[in-house]
């Protein structure tokens, strides 16, 4: 198909390399492309050989190989603009330092997207992102939190800092599952040390003195370098911990597959989302920006995101590893009458800013601007 408008390159992790990155940049790329001028094209990062030829706008970059490294920045000089997803580790290189040698080598303007920002990173941490930053046309942060942060502890000048929200689809409406009896608790996504899963058994376990007991849901397969190096230890840890604190008929570990369909299935049919993280970091949670998109009560623990997007009363926040705060929000969101209906209220009215539609439409107008400041020989 022919374009006539803008083309951009986006450079980051994507499908069917499961992480939530990828992803992320599957639908940013999908939103931006729903104004049919504009088209991308896709520059996968990879760590190793594992070429997809299934979607035939794509490169391949593979970190630590410089022809690859390239090609990659071939490509992004013939678009109009980059858009670059950046995360430590992400590119070859000591904390992805690597990704420097790409954007040294471009001539077009980019737009970087933060995210994860460090409170305390390392020097070396700091370097690359004052780097990164300062070749950049504009940074663009998925929170609030994250912006006063970047401000803080990095040197990126105001004016090329900018806020636009993690997107997620609307999913208030649509089929249920018929094997999900209320109430309902769900935690979703790749499994790993940190999660703080263990503290949602916990608290999942002190309130089976409640009629109808709760059942907790853990959707998601262990992440894949944690299953490298680790195997299946964590899940093996947690289903024992269900046993000895007599929940394993109330906890369902769902580990297999789910595709984007079967996952938002499942989130419109339980009653509540929990977010037991460990992080006091997070700044950005594509998990939480779902569970609003879908209209859920959260209960979350106190990381940047879920402080900033549940003030308005879309969920509970408790303190890091503290179940019994945990199981008191949740019985309050379960049990008591009126909680969860004005928190799915709040939800739905927190969504309409998270859309995709509508962060697509951001990343437009914010790559007009760069255009027209780029054709009157501004630069930023």
């Amino acid at each position: 198909m022919e374009f006539d408008g803008p083309r951009l390159a986006m450079i980051g992790t994507y499908p069917p390399t499961e992480c939530g990155l990828a992803t992320f940049n599957l639908n940013l790329s999908r939103a931006i492309g729903t104004d049919r001028e504009w088209s991308t094209h896709i520059v996968r990062v990879l760590e190793g050989a594992d070429v997809d030829p299934t979607f035939e706008l794509v490169t391949e970059w593979v970190v630590g190989d410089p022809f690859s490294l390239a090609r990659a920045a071939g490509v992004a000089n013939d678009a109009d603009a980059v858009i670059l997803q950046h995360e430590f580790g992400l590119f070859g290189g000591r904390d992805g330092d690597e990704v420097l040698d790409l954007v040294a080598a471009l001539n077009v303007p980019l737009v970087v997207v933060m995210h994860t920002v460090l409170e305390a990173p390392t020097d070396h941490q700091r370097w690359i992102i004052d780097e990164l930053t300062a070749a950049a046309s504009v940074t663009v942060v998925l929170s609030q939190s994250a912006y006063d942060r970047m401000l803080m502890t990095y040197r990126t000048p105001t004016e090329k800092l900018t806020v636009i929200p993690h997107g997620a689809d609307a999913n208030f409406s649509g089929s249920l599952l018929s094997g999900v009896k209320g109430p309902s608790i769900l935690t979703w996504g790749l499994l790993g040390p940190g999660k703080g899963l263990e503290y949602g058994i916990n608290a999942v376990a002190r309130l089976q003195r409640r009629a109808p007991r709760p059942t907790y849901i853990i959707a998601g397969e262990t992440h894949p370098k944690v299953k490298l190096h680790e195997g299946e230890r964590y899940r093996h840890q947690l289903e024992a911990q269900s046993r000895e604190l007599g929940v394993a008929n109330r906890v369902v570990f769902a580990d297999g597959y789910r595709d984007a369909q079967s996952l938002r299935e499942l989130i419109r049919s339980v009653d509540v989302v929990l977010l037991p993280y460990e992080s006091r970091d997070q700044v950005s949670s594509g998990v939480l920006v779902e569970a609003i998109a879908s209209g859920k009560p959260v209960v979350a623990t106190r990381f940047p995101h879920a402080v900033e997007l549940l003030s308005r009363g879309a969920g509970f926040v408790v303190d890091q590893g503290d179940a019994t705060a945990m199981a008191d929000a949740l019985e309050e969101v379960l049990y008591v009458p009126g909680i969860a209906m004005r928190m799915r209220v709040a939800a739905r009215q927190e969504a309409s800013a998270l859309l995709w539609p509508a962060v697509g439409a951001q990343y437009r107008s914010l790559l007009r601007a760069l255009f027209a400041e780029r054709a009157s020989g501004i630069r930023r």
